[in-house]
């Protein structure tokens, strides 16, 4: 992307129509360290990769707990999301203390959705360069949302965000379809497993992830870094022991013949 004279004010149109300010604001999405979410019927699971700056750093916190049957990962604008996670946290309450009961997902996400679309519309605001993936539990069953910047939501079985995250979409995609009768058990492995497909040969850590859980009976929290460690140190110890399988099967014995030459010098057939 390229600086034009239609990217200077957020409420200019193209004349292909298009918001350049907006599509920025995507774009810083997918700069961002991955997050990762999926959900059974019962249960959701947030993922996020732990990225700092530098060595000397620590890393960003990137999930927060909005209430206890909801909470958001976030990949963009760490500042955006911490100031939109607060914004939740008080709706959460508010409608808690209005109502005397829990704030229904959906609802949440279509205020959220709607406050960042009014960014889109004022020339003295800029859009939330940060996307969420908002994870909760209310009486009609586990959600998993995206909001994007635009100010569009969709909901999902299973989602990734941010930097390097096609690999994990690529394998949540080719499993998403067991997602809904998984064990909570099997949805954190399969969240860890999506974070590994996002580092790109890197070796995984608990240090480099941070994992949280909701569902039925089971406020958010997050895992502890021993429990995410056990997971990790499970699967590759399944992966070492079938490749330790594999290397164990005799070759193929080789074909007698003549002076063991073979065809070598035979040139191939035309077709």
């Amino acid at each position: 992307m390229f600086r034009n004279q239609y990217d200077t004010d957020v409420t200019t149109w193209s004349p292909t129509g298009r918001l350049f300010q907006v599509e920025y604001a995507m774009e810083a999405v997918k700069q961002g360290s991955a997050a990762i979410g999926l959900r059974s019927r019962s249960h959701v699971v947030l993922a996020c990769v732990n990225k700092a700056q530098s060595e000397l750093s620590s890393h960003q916190k990137k999930i927060f707990k909005v209430d206890d049957h909801i909470g958001v990962a976030i990949a963009g604008l760490t500042a955006d999301g911490r100031v939109l996670s607060r914004y939740m946290r008080s709706e959460a309450i508010n409608h808690s203390f209005t109502y005397e009961s829990p704030l229904p997902v959906g609802r949440l996400v279509v205020h959220l959705a709607d406050k960042a679309q009014v960014c889109t519309q004022r020339s003295w605001k800029r859009p939330y360069g940060v996307g969420l993936l908002v994870g909760g539990l209310d009486e009609s069953g586990a959600h998993l949302y995206y909001n994007c910047p635009s100010g569009n939501y969709f909901e999902y079985q299973a989602f990734a965000i941010g930097s390097r995250s096609q690999a994990a979409k690529t394998y949540l995609e080719r499993r998403f379809e067991s997602f809904a009768d998984s064990s909570r058990e099997d949805l954190i492995k399969d969240a860890i497993l999506a974070v590994r497909e996002t580092l790109q040969g890197e070796t995984l850590k608990s240090s480099l992830c941070t994992v949280s859980v909701l569902g039925v009976g089971e406020p958010f929290h997050f895992l502890d870094q021993e429990t995410i460690q056990n997971v990790i140190d499970t699967f590759e110890k399944v992966a070492d022991e079938e490749e330790g399988e594999g290397e164990a099967e005799p070759a193929a014995p080789a074909e007698e013949g003549g002076d063991g030459t073979g065809d070598q010098d035979v040139a191939p057939m035309e077709t």
